[in-house]
């Protein structure tokens, strides 16, 4: 279950940088080894940690699935996206599964090294028995991507390795 949140929260990511449906140009990651901590900001010690491996084309990947776990392209009916400086507000209405998502996030920092996402969210109905939720991500740039992982790789806490690029059908060639 622990795992299946992680996904869910770096789809939640990826909804950040691109949204197809709506052609607002959302900025991408810096290709590389990304390092993310995700929590609900109450407690750092129960924060998980996340290595993923990206480039231009698996990042892209990566925020159309997010966009697809919905009702595919119409599965938002807003989504907002203001810049002022480094700090970029983004407010959605989207559809995940049978409930409606509206989530208010604000990310920090850029996509080259680091960046800090604060998002909250209310379901209704209520989505996976929750009615609101918040999510946390910290987010710093390692470096390139390791010897022995391509892009889509992904470590989970406990070191459970996966590419999202195999799980979407789409492994990417190298």
């Amino acid at each position: 279950m622990k795992i299946r949140l992680h996904v869910a929260a770096l789809c939640l990511l990826s909804c950040i940088a691109a949204t197809p449906a709506f052609a607002i140009d959302y900025p991408a990651r810096k290709p590389g080894l990304w390092e993310m901590k995700i929590g609900d900001g109450t407690a750092p010690a129960a924060d998980q940690t996340i290595q993923q491996c990206i480039d231009a084309s698996s990042d892209k990947a990566m925020r159309e699935m997010a966009q697809g776990m919905g009702a595919g392209k119409d599965a938002c009916s807003k989504q907002d996206m203001r810049q002022a400086g480094s700090t970029t507000v983004i407010d959605s209405v989207c559809k995940v599964g049978t409930s409606i998502a509206t989530t208010h996030a604000v990310v920090t920092g850029d996509l080259s090294t680091g960046y800090r996402m604060d998002s909250t969210s209310t379901y209704l109905p209520p989505f996976m028995g929750k009615s609101d939720g918040k999510a946390v991500i910290d987010a710093k740039w390692v470096g390139p991507c390791k010897a022995d992982q391509k892009p889509g790789d992904m470590v989970m806490p406990g070191g459970v390795k996966m590419n999202v690029m195999d799980m979407m059908g789409g492994t990417k060639k190298k």
